[in-house]
């Protein structure tokens, strides 16, 4: 990253098996750029797409070599490395992230420069009107819920993409050299003013979702293992609370058996069994949380490459003007 803005704007695009939707996203995108009159660039980044992204991707950046700039994966690392890959090259003052599928408009792109231009150095958008099937609605609602009651960040929309981020918030999330941590709330725990704003939402124009169930589920994992040790403390008192309940049962057994003689045919090893699979069913949730949280340490401190760029796109390095 260079050490200080050579431009106003910089778009930041993940790009992950999108050839339906690049060609659309050209023809919004850049005339909504070149209608503010900042200096800006686009960073697109191809996170080892097996279709061909990455030939449009070469093509777009041959008609607009000046502001287009393509960073290509040798494999795919996933949302959160595409787009660090990105932060880690970007030239502008203000970046803006932005999904490929158009189910945010780029067309949104100026309501959150000027929260920015109000003094912000962290604008988030939430999806107004979601096109969304029910499922992902109310499931989205249940994970707002719980990051709220586990974390102190605060979201109104956490899986909207459409963001925009002063460059000093990127130099801190650059800097802090995050592994799997979740960008918006990492931003946010670096924001002294931090702000929302509504933006469309679209239904996704060609193509299906890039997230699976179990990546949206290990997304989320991510959000509250990386922000808060609630998980781990929510344990501790469950584990706690569960093994005076199994002492209690135990005590109330052994008073039933021998004080008042009942339970003579149904006490005995298959009701310690019963207890004793309780207890270790509470163990096995304990040490997976407790290996999660190990896991990310071990990530952290192997220092191994995060991602290999394979190839990069772009004009010279030096913007002048």
């Amino acid at each position: 990253m260079s050490d200080s803005p050579q431009l106003d704007l910089s778009i930041v695009i993940p790009v992950y098996n999108e050839e339906l939707n690049l060609p659309t996203l050209f023809t919004r995108l850049y005339p909504v750029l070149d209608a503010l009159g900042r200096r800006y660039e686009v960073i697109f980044t191809n996170d080892g797409s097996a279709d061909r992204s990455l030939a449009l991707l070469r093509e777009q950046h041959a008609r607009r070599p000046d502001v287009t700039r393509v960073i290509d994966f040798n494999a795919n690392y996933g949302q959160h490395m595409a787009i660090m890959a990105a932060f880690e090259r970007v030239r502008g003052a203000v970046i803006v992230t932005l999904d490929a599928d158009l189910q945010n408009p780029p067309e949104e792109i100026p309501k959150l420069l000027e929260k920015i231009d109000a003094g912000h150095d962290y604008v988030g958008g939430f999806r107004l009107h979601r096109q969304d099937s029910f499922f992902r609605k109310y499931a989205s609602r249940l994970i707002n819920y719980v990051r709220e009651k586990t974390t102190s960040i605060e979201m109104t929309d956490q899986g909207c993409m459409l963001r925009a981020y002063s460059r000093q918030i990127i130099d801190a999330i650059v800097r802090s050299g995050a592994i799997n941590t979740f960008i918006p709330a990492l931003a946010y725990s670096f924001s002294g003013n931090p702000a929302e704003v509504g933006v469309k939402h679209e239904e996704r124009h060609a193509g299906v979702s890039n997230y699976s169930f179990y990546g949206l589920v290990r997304l989320n994992f991510d959000l509250i293992t990386g922000f808060s040790l609630a998980p781990l403390q929510y344990f501790t008192m469950f584990a706690g609370l569960s093994s005076l309940g199994s002492l209690a049962l135990v005590v109330l057994l052994l008073i039933r058996r021998f004080a008042f003689n009942l339970d003579r045919e149904t006490f005995g090893v298959f009701t310690l069994f019963a207890i004793l699979f309780f207890l270790l069913s509470v163990a096995m949730i304990g040490i997976g949380l407790i290996g999660e949280y190990v896991g990310r340490t071990y990530q952290v401190v192997r220092a191994r490459q995060r991602y290999f760029v394979r190839e990069m796109l772009e004009t010279s390095g030096k913007v002048e003007g």
